[in-house]
């Protein structure tokens, strides 16, 4: 079954590229283009498309503004295109928040070097974007710096089985028989830990606000966050983050040293990895290796995290696609570690912690609004 996309952009030249690339897969069909976000709006409710593609910068109406109608009427997954600079990063998680998916680069030279990879990024990404369900959420308004916001509704993920086709994202999804992993409530005992890492990518702006905002300022432990995110974009998440939440969050600069109430993020285009020598936890930023699809990545974190901190880390993974953390939350695992993962109803795309909780690693599968509050109450 194919995949029915609206591409709405005030740029006639990078309308008809884009659907060139989609409808060559022949998995995708282009079912409308719009000029601006007014008319994106109005085409999404007439042709209910599986997928929108969505400028930022437009007339008569911008894109966040489109997302957040889109959302409130009929939602539907949006993939955002936007620039790798600090204000298309700040303009980028405001549409995240607005309810869009994912996103990427509006310079093609941007997201790949040539064209077969260039098209293989393109449709990967829409396909995939079109497992998400996302749903209508109410626009809360700004929080004040250093208050916790109003939590943010996160729709169901959908999830399709290896080498079968995506259906529509409107579709009810069709659970996997024992294939699934259940959620489950159950409670490991507090107990203090001497790092909480959180990993996460596709959804994950949104859901590491959400679990961030319910800590207080005196939480007990340090963090470590590890979200899939270009060079230019972590500062402004860490900025962001930092406003929303009672905790300090800042991105993580080489020799930082852990200390609790402080959450550090792994920088984008790199590496961290922490140490414990002397007792005394500190963060190592080591440039991004072109062997590793991500940067940075997930495992590389927890892994030195299960040599540094053998069984005194709480590992966390969100919502995110493929299956970066798996192999850090195993050696985690190994080492004496808990791990809890999001369950798939809460997950906007349910790859990452499906692949941990299907491993058998998760002690906890619990929804996006459980884990702030199972933070304080495990954490002691």
């Amino acid at each position: 079954m194919t995949v029915s996309v609206l591409v709405v952009d005030d740029s006639g030249f990078f309308r008809k590229r884009l659907a060139e690339i989609l409808t060559s897969s022949g998995q995708i069909r282009v079912v409308g283009v719009a000029a601006n976000g007014r008319e994106g709006v109005e085409l999404a409710e007439s042709l209910r498309p599986d997928v929108i593609t969505m400028d930022y910068e437009m007339p008569i109406m911008d894109g966040i503004s489109a997302v957040r109608e889109i959302m409130k009427k009929h939602p539907i997954p949006v993939l955002m295109f936007s620039s790798l600079t600090y204000e298309g990063a700040r303009i980028t998680l405001d549409a995240l928040e607005a309810g869009a998916v994912d996103f990427l680069p509006k310079n093609f030279e941007e997201i790949a070097r040539d064209g077969s990879q260039l098209q293989k990024i393109l449709i990967d990404r829409v396909l995939d974007v079109a497992r998400s369900r996302p749903a209508s959420r109410a626009q809360p308004t700004s929080p004040s710096p250093r208050t916790a916001p109003q939590p943010t509704p996160i729709a169901p993920a959908r999830t399709a089985a290896p080498g079968r086709s995506v259906a529509p994202a409107r579709q009810a999804a069709q659970p996997l028989q024992d294939e699934t992993p259940k959620r489950t409530s159950r409670k490991s005992p507090a107990r203090h830990f001497s790092v909480v890492a959180i990993g996460t990518s596709t959804g994950g702006p949104v859901a590491l606000q959400r679990v961030l905002a319910a800590l207080p300022a005196s939480f007990p432990s340090p963090i470590v966050l590890v979200q899939h995110m270009p060079a230019s974009f972590t500062p402004a998440f860490a900025e962001r983050l930092n406003k929303l939440c009672k905790i300090e969050v800042r991105q993580a600069e080489d020799g930082d040293i852990l200390r609790p109430g402080l959450a550090l993020l792994a920088p984008g285009g790199k590496q961290m990895m922490v140490e414990n020598r002397g007792g005394q936890p500190r963060v190592r930023i080591l440039p991004g290796d072109e062997r590793l699809n991500y940067r940075p990545c997930v495992d590389v974190t927890f892994g030195s995290l299960a040599r540094a901190f053998p069984g005194k880390t709480l590992g966390v993974i969100l919502t995110g696609m493929g299956s970066d953390g798996k192999e850090g939350c195993r050696m985690m695992k190994q080492s004496g570690s808990p791990i809890w993962s999001q369950d798939e109803k809460s997950s906007v795309i349910y790859g990452m912690p499906m692949a941990v909780a299907k491993a058998g690693l998760s002690d906890e599968i619990l929804s996006l609004d459980e884990i702030g509050p199972r933070l304080l109450e495990g954490v002691c």
